[in-house]
């Protein structure tokens, strides 16, 4: 009887202790997955950040939750609401908008999820890093090319992207500031929301009342595309800039058409955001901004 009840003290302490194993792996799983809410998935630019971010997840063996805003900041905010629900350990975020997407982030502090931004800034609230390209710098460029190809004087375009959003205020910031010192004059400014049948429209009313212009620079080349497709139909020869360096752009550039894009590095921006967000889960210290970097495609 002895030896019986023995046994079965055994017995329980061994299947305490596994239940308490299995329990530890649980948590561990639980630990190993994170959100990532692009603005929209529309742009080829988001699928290709997403795709590097996903690639990066596989690698370091995290479970990545994707959802797309649809450039909505009310969707924006209820994909947070949605990821605090499925208990993630963070949340990479592609703003909509740097100031809608502050409740968005707040949402995530009250439940203690950390948040990393991603091309687009936030303007307030708690964000654990900030992983870009440097869009001032990258908008200058696009400004002393222009400069250069104009030879420092002329009418230009300035297509923006969607206001309030970091990547159109800095791309606009850099741009201005290298052609600020010049002759070359902005004739007309006007957003395009990073669209590219917005970009086409808004350009074919600028050609419609603007009779002199000699170049545009859209603050992505979705609107680019868009506007060297109204450019085409008039006719005329204006020097088109976009950014990004989506694949489009480049075959664009490189079939003579596009006059140049200022590179970024989507898929490494995903990369570096996952990254990232495995070494603030570990518990280390991360860069506040964690830049990318840029460079000017032309044609060869």
């Amino acid at each position: 009887m002895k030896k019986l009840i023995s046994s079965l003290l055994i017995l329980v302490l061994v299947l305490g202790t596994l239940v308490g194993c299995t329990q530890e792996n649980v948590t561990k799983e639980e630990g190993k997955k994170i959100g990532l809410i692009i603005s929209t998935l529309s742009n080829p630019f988001f699928v290709t950040l997403k795709e590097g971010a996903e690639a990066k997840a596989k690698e370091l063996g995290y479970e990545i939750i994707v959802l797309d805003s649809q450039d909505d900041p009310a969707r924006e905010l209820a994909n947070v609401e949605d990821l605090v629900t499925r208990g993630v350990s963070l949340i990479l975020i592609n703003p909509t908008d740097s100031d809608a997407v502050v409740n968005a982030i707040r949402t995530a502090n009250n439940a203690n999820i950390p948040i990393i931004t991603l091309d687009r800034g936030a303007n307030d609230g708690e964000v654990v890093s900030h992983i870009a390209s440097d869009n001032i710098a990258g908008g200058k460029m696009a400004g002393e090319y222009i400069l250069e190809k104009l030879g420092g004087n002329g009418s230009v375009v300035e297509l923006e992207g969607i206001p309030g959003t970091s990547a159109a205020r800095d791309r606009g910031k850099g741009f201005n500031e290298a052609i600020d010192s010049s002759e070359i004059k902005v004739v007309a400014k006007q957003s395009g929301d990073f669209d590219r049948t917005k970009g086409l429209t808004v350009m074919e009313n600028i050609l419609q009342a603007q009779s002199e212009i000699d170049a545009v620079f859209a603050h992505n080349d979705e609107m680019a595309l868009g506007a060297l497709q109204a450019i085409e139909g008039s006719g005329k020869d204006i020097l088109v800039v976009g950014f990004d360096a989506t694949e489009d752009a480049v075959k664009s550039v490189n079939e003579g058409k596009l006059g140049a894009t200022v590179a970024q590095q989507p898929d490494k921006i995903g990369a570096l955001g996952v990254e990232t967000a495995d070494k603030v889960i570990k518990g280390e210290v991360v860069e506040k901004f964690v830049p990318v970097e840029l460079k000017l495609i032309v044609k060869e």
